[in-house]
């Protein structure tokens, strides 16, 4: 059995503000997935532009406290990387929100249901991976949590080669083509980041278990 609770303490800081970077990271994905559905609403671009600085705020503020304290539950560097990786989630989704606003009515009357399918699983796994950190009676619920990220990985992969031979097959004008690619390269990185934050987790929990 193993408890990050036993490390960190009840109230630990870096705790907090690993779940706090969590939530902001996993409400960024959220509102990137709204402006794909909606790439004109204005007011989704900036709602996440707000949030993409509250967790920018959060990752400066572990960075800073980690100068000042001597004794944290786990090691300082799992703690950067795992601040790290949710910063990297949350950029991810703010460069792809750039990229939608920018492509306009090149991108109308595109699908994104089921990236936006793939992005929702693989946020809600990391933000339930770091969540069950607090408090762990076992290892189950965090590994099905990893388990669903290294399935959404592959089911974004064999996505993006099936589009790939779309846009080869010579469907689109050259120009919707090459952005309907770049907006799904970025996609594809958002889950990419979230399965590189979970890589992360596991191995914080498997060296401490």
């Amino acid at each position: 059995m193993f408890s990050l609770q036993k490390l960190f303490g009840k109230e630990d800081r870096f705790q907090e503000l690993l779940e706090a970077a969590a939530k902001e990271s996993h409400e960024s994905v959220r509102l990137v997935i709204e402006l794909m559905k909606s790439p004109r609403n204005s007011q989704t671009y900036d709602d996440l532009i707000l949030t993409r600085r509250k967790e920018k705020k959060i990752s400066e503020q572990i960075s800073s406290e980690l100068v000042q304290t001597f004794i944290t539950g786990l090691e300082r560097e799992d703690i950067e990387a795992l601040a790290r990786g949710l910063y990297r989630i949350a950029k991810a989704s703010e460069k792809l929100a750039e990229r939608l606003v920018m492509a306009g009515k090149h991108i109308d009357g595109l699908d994104f249901t089921m990236q936006a399918e793939m992005m929702a699983k693989a946020t809600d796994a990391v933000h339930g991976m770091v969540q069950q950190l607090r408090d762990m009676k076992d290892l189950e619920k965090i590994k099905n949590f990893n388990d669903r990220l290294q399935l959404v990985e592959l089911e974004a992969d064999k996505y993006m080669n099936e589009l790939l031979r779309e846009i080869y097959s010579g469907k689109h004008e050259p120009l919707r083509a090459m952005i309907i690619r770049d907006i799904n390269e970025l996609m594809e990185k958002v889950i990419d980041r979230c399965h590189d934050t979970g890589v992360v987790v596991m191995h914080v929990v498997l060296k401490n278990s």
